[in-house]
Parts: C-alpha cells; sequence; structure tokens
C-alpha cells in the first residue's frame, strides 16, 4: 500500500495490455515516432534535414529520460516542448529540426487517435474471445425450453440457447461497429496552427502539392490511409465521440447480459462461475453472489456516463479549438477503454463456466405452461366434438382458481389434472399433457440458434486471432 492515490482501473480491473497503450512511455515513444516521420518526409519533399539527424532520432526513439521531462516541464510549463527538448538532447543533430513547422497538436492529437485505433483492435480482440463461449453455450442449450419473459412477465417459451443468440447478437453489432470505426478513423495528419497548414506553405515557398504530400506521407508512415479533411487546431472532437460510442455500446451490451444473468440467478435457473473456496458474503456463509455480474454492471456504469461527455466536450470546442477538453480527455479517454477492456476479460469469464440447472429452469416451466398452453387446449376440445367458447369458459374457471391457488397456498399448477377431471372439457389426461409438452411451444428458437451460429457467428469466430494472454480475475 502507499501514501497516494491510484486508480482502481490500473491496481484492480485493467489488463497489462491496455495499461500498457495508454502508458506515458507508449504515447511519448509516439510522439516521437511522429516527429520522425515528420522529418524524414520533409527531407524526402526538399527541406534541407541531414541523415545523421534522422539516424539519431531513429536510435531514441523510445530510451525517454522522464526525470529530464519533468525538469524541462517546470521550466517551461509546457509537457511538449519539454518533449522537444529531451529529445534534442540525445538527438543533438536533429535538434534544430524536430517539431518544424508543427503545433502540440501534431503529436498530441495523432497520438490520441493512433492509441485510439489500437485501443479499438484491443477491444476487438477481446469481444470476439466473449463471443466464442456464448456460441458453444448457445449451441449445447439450443433446444431447452425456458420461460420467455416480456414486461418481466412469464410469456411464450423460447429456449435457453435461443436467449443466448440474443447476447450474442448485441455483441456482433458492436464488433462491426468497432470495425467500422477501426477502419474510417482517420489521422489529424499535418494541419499547423490553425488547421491551414500556412507554416508549412512557409517552409515549401507555397507549394501546394509539396504540403499535400506531406500530410499524405506523414499517415502513411504512421499506418493510415488518410487524414482528416480538414480540422482547426486540433481534430474535431466529434471523432472522440464516436469512439465512446462504439465503447460505450459494448459497455451496454454486457451491462444488458449481466443483468438478465443476474436475475436468472435469482430465479435458480443459471448461475455465474463461483470459486471452490470463493466467499459469497462475509456474514451470511450460504450465500452465492452474482459478484462478477454485478462487477460487470458496475463498469459499465462508468462507461455510459463517459459517452455523453464526449459530445459535451465536443459542444464547446469554440472555432479552432480551446483547451478545456485537454484534462477531461486525458481521464476519460483511456479510462473508458481500460474499463471496458475490463467487462470483455469478465464477460468472456462467466460465459466461459455458466452453470445450467434444467431442473430448476423444467419446475418453472411446469408452473407456466398450461396456462400458456391453453389454446392448444381448446383446439383439442373442439376437435373431440365440443363447443368452442364452453371450453373456453371451462378453462377460464379452471385457470383463475388454479392461479390463486398458486399464489396463495403454494400449490403446483394442476390446470391438466382439472380439466382432465371435468368431464365437461371431454380431452382425456394422456392427450392433454402430449398438447403441453413444452417443445411444442419454441417455435423455431433451435433452428434459429443453428442458423445464427452458421451464417452470423461461425464467420467472425472463424477469422478470430490466436489465443490471448489469461488475465487474472479480481472477483
Amino acid at each position: 500500500m502507499t501514501s497516494t492515490y491510484s486508480s482502481p482501473l490500473g491496481e484492480r480491473y485493467a489488463s497489462p495490455q491496455m495499461l500498457e497503450l495508454w502508458s506515458a512511455q507508449t504515447r511519448h515513444g509516439l510522439w516521437r515516432r511522429l516527429w520522425l516521420a515528420l522529418a524524414e518526409a520533409e527531407r524526402s519533399l526538399g527541406v534541407p534535414i541531414t541523415e545523421a539527424a534522422l539516424a539519431q532520432m531513429r536510435a531514441h526513439l523510445d530510451d525517454i529520460d522522464f526525470a529530464a521531462v519533468a525538469r524541462y516541464e517546470a521550466r517551461f510549463r509546457h509537457d511538449v516542448m519539454a518533449h522537444v527538448h529531451t529529445f534534442g538532447d540525445v538527438a543533438p543533430e536533429a535538434r534544430g529540426v524536430i517539431h518544424l513547422g508543427a503545433t502540440s497538436a501534431f503529436v498530441t492529437d495523432n497520438t490520441d487517435i493512433i492509441q485510439m485505433r489500437r485501443g479499438l483492435q484491443l477491444l476487438r480482440q477481446r469481444a470476439v474471445a466473449a463471443l466464442a463461449p456464448l456460441a458453444a453455450f448457445a449451441r449445447e442449450w439450443r433446444a431447452e425450453p425456458t420461460l420467455g419473459y416480456t414486461h418481466l412477465q412469464p410469456a411464450q417459451l423460447v429456449t435457453v440457447g435461443k436467449r443466448a443468440t440474443l447476447w450474442m447478437q448485441d455483441l456482433v453489432l458492436d464488433i462491426e461497429e468497432l470495425d467500422r470505426r477501426i477502419a474510417h478513423l482517420p489521422m489529424r495528419g499535418v494541419k499547423g496552427t490553425t488547421g491551414t497548414q500556412a507554416s508549412f506553405m512557409e517552409i515549401f515557398r507555397g507549394d501546394h502539392s509539396k504540403v499535400r504530400e506531406l500530410d499524405r506521407r506523414v499517415a502513411a508512415a504512421m499506418g493510415f490511409d488518410a487524414t482528416i479533411p480538414v480540422s482547426g487546431q486540433t481534430y474535431t472532437r466529434k471523432l472522440d465521440a464516436q469512439v465512446m460510442a462504439a465503447v460505450a455500446g459494448i459497455a451496454a451490451s454486457a451491462a444488458k447480459f449481466a443483468s438478465d444473468l443476474r436475475m436468472l440467478q435469482s430465479f435458480g435457473e443459471i448461475e455465474e462461475p463461483f470459486g471452490k473456496e470463493q466467499v459469497g458474503s462475509s456474514a451470511m456463509a450460504y450465500k452465492r453472489n452474482p459478484m462478477r455480474c454485478e462487477r460487470i454492471n458496475s463498469l459499465a456504469r462508468f462507461v455510459l456516463s463517459i459517452e455523453p461527455n464526449a459530445n459535451q466536450t465536443h459542444s464547446v470546442q469554440y472555432f479552432e479549438r480551446t483547451l478545456d477538453d485537454s484534462a477531461n480527455r486525458r481521464i476519460t479517454i483511456p479510462e473508458a477503454f481500460l474499463a471496458t477492456y475490463a467487462i470483455l476479460i469478465l464477460w468472456a469469464n462467466v460465459a466461459s463456466g455458466l452453470e445450467v440447472h434444467p431442473a430448476r429452469i423444467r419446475a418453472r416451466v411446469a408452473d407456466e405452461l398450461p396456462f400458456m398452453a391453453t389454446e392448444a387446449l381448446i383446439v383439442r376440445a373442439v376437435e373431440r366434438g365440443g363447443d368452442r367458447q364452453r371450453a373456453h369458459e371451462v378453462i377460464r374457471r379452471h385457470s383463475v382458481e388454479v392461479a390463486r391457488s398458486m399464489k396463495d397456498g403454494g400449490a403446483r399448477n394442476d390446470l391438466l389434472e382439472r380439466l382432465a377431471a371435468d368431464g365437461e372439457f371431454g380431452v382425456p389426461a394422456n392427450e392433454l399433457h402430449a398438447t403441453a409438452d413444452p417443445s411444442r411451444f419454441v417455435g423455431r428458437a433451435p433452428e434459429q440458434v443453428d442458423e445464427f451460429l452458421a451464417e452470423i457467428a461461425g464467420p467472425i469466430l472463424g477469422s478470430a486471432s490466436p489465443a490471448l494472454p489469461q488475465v487474472e480475475i479480481r472477483v
């Protein structure tokens, strides 16, 4: 333990991969790579920069002296200039050309874009890793009838596997949105102080074609096909809002899954994994709480609070830029990625160890199915020569009595037995029970599972990356 505060995201929840991506080492290593890309492109287009200068820059991309940076920043009160001088100390041949023509946003904004794109790629890998165990679960339980719910009230039957495909479909939509953002996220590029590229027009003596080519070459060097067409000093914060929407979408999908599972666990139907020696409650030793799903919901609520923040930041970036976005974005963007990655790790962990209790599911179906089967039961009565309206009245009368008995006395649903014993209804018990077979009331749910796995989830899982590093789950 230390005497200073540190973020629980870093200490408790976040993964090493995301922590590395948003670290100072990665961020400022990208600054140096951007300065190198700028200098190389400027030299290739005729600016007199020596190969020795470039060689020194290449040799010192990652050996950043953060103590020296701190000393410079204490003098200059400017973080970018502190890094310019620190880089110049180890690349003295390049000291005079580092950051030539650029404004601070050249390194800060372009780095933000690079980190966000890499973050989206990491999220995609983990999203697919969460999709895989859900697919296996859906396949195993494709045909197991279970109560469906509308308005949180028992409704027509679905299957356990079909419900899992609803969770999967949300995640598939999130993966498609990640793919869209990864493919189309532009780099800020080389735009100058207010986005006019005036400084670069000076460097290239008014040659528009060279300035445009400089923009293209720097972007290509950093792995981007395109830059944003126009900007102020910064790229439009609309891009942040779009990225945060994709990130928050994952959190929302995970929260829906976790909320459903928490309710299913309260019903006793399906439970999240529980360690052999895990403690559910410090006081109530018998308890098995859905702590992992609760953590998903907790982290998701935090991520969802960031999405509107991004739009609010965009809305007050007056004219070419204001600086009131800076401190906010330094906190919200990395932490949204850190939390969402943690959510996906938890989601995959829960999905990989779900415990299904078929006896409980079937008992709850049995409590409700006779009511749901009444329309089919009326048809059986009519087929045996009965009157439809009279059959309806008989079922109504017995159903009311059964429902009251179940609510007040805790009795089981014996509607079928009551109808079989009622000569006015005229359908024997064996026929009534056959009509109320749960598998008759799930529609195409099993086939929908098969089709979804083959046509939608299968292609995504077939192109999945190699196995990801294991991350310990702290419950």
